[in-house]
């Protein structure tokens, strides 16, 4: 389920696979007429348990850099209200606050694995390389995440990513139960910024490492760097030019 993110291939083969995956040598996928009924999926509890959490995993891996900051930040603005006798008790609800956070990752991982399973069912994603092989679905969510970028609903939530300050001190609740409430509202802003990038992994390939790393440091630039939603938007035209040429190469 989880192996053959390489498939021998070479980097070349690999960056051509992630430009324009519908363009699939003959030798890097089943036979379309003669192997498609063996590539129909049939997942047991054990695979659907397996690829949510390789999907969380992926997830947890690529957001954890650009939500950090704001993690330090709130286990920093604990520590002070601790020691100023703010907070009640002695429990430090940064691990629930980081709990809540990954916890609507989680569910955004199930949601992702059973949209995985019905493209791959429907034949549109390989089994393999777990990328697109039609390039309706490559370009249509190439221009759907780069409108997505331009979009006002990217930018609410986007800001608050960008600012976890103003966050923390809008939203703060204390205790444990608090924190948890607090990282799950974080976490879903970082949805709503980032859900139409991850969706992306099922252009690039969704074992594609490469493509992982490209996703993790754009999401970073977005939310770190001053000029990062200029850098979006920049990537959202770039990624509707893409669609486009996907349609006509």
């Amino acid at each position: 389920m989880v192996t053959g993110a390489g498939l021998g291939m070479s980097a070349w083969d690999m960056t051509t696979l992630a430009m324009f995956p519908h363009q699939q040598a003959p030798d890097m996928m089943p036979d379309m007429n003669t192997g498609a009924a063996a590539s129909t999926p049939t997942w047991g509890l054990g695979a659907w348990a397996l690829m949510i959490a390789m999907w969380w995993i992926m997830m947890i891996a690529m957001m954890t850099p650009s939500a950090a900051p704001t993690i330090l930040l709130y286990a920093r603005v604990h520590r002070h209200a601790l020691a100023r006798g703010q907070v009640p008790d002695k429990l430090a609800p940064t691990s629930a606050f980081a709990a809540g956070y990954m916890l609507v990752w989680l569910g955004f991982s199930t949601v992702a694995t059973a949209l995985h399973w019905a493209l791959e069912r429907a034949g549109l994603v390989a089994a393999m390389m777990m990328g697109s092989r039609s390039r309706w679905l490559s370009a249509a969510v190439l221009i759907a995440a780069g409108l997505y970028q331009l979009s006002p609903l990217k930018n609410v939530c986007l800001a608050h990513c960008r600012t976890p300050a103003s966050f923390l001190s809008r939203h703060w609740r204390p205790r444990a139960l608090g924190a948890l409430r607090l990282g799950a509202m974080h976490g879903a802003y970082c949805v709503g910024c980032c859900w139409l990038l991850m969706a992306l992994l099922f252009v690039g390939g969704v074992m594609n490492l490469v493509w992982i790393a490209a996703l993790a440091v754009l999401v970073l630039i977005e939310k770190a760097l001053p000029a990062g939603q200029w850098v979006g938007r920049g990537v959202g035209v770039t990624l509707i030019g893409w669609g486009v040429a996907t349609l006509v190469v």
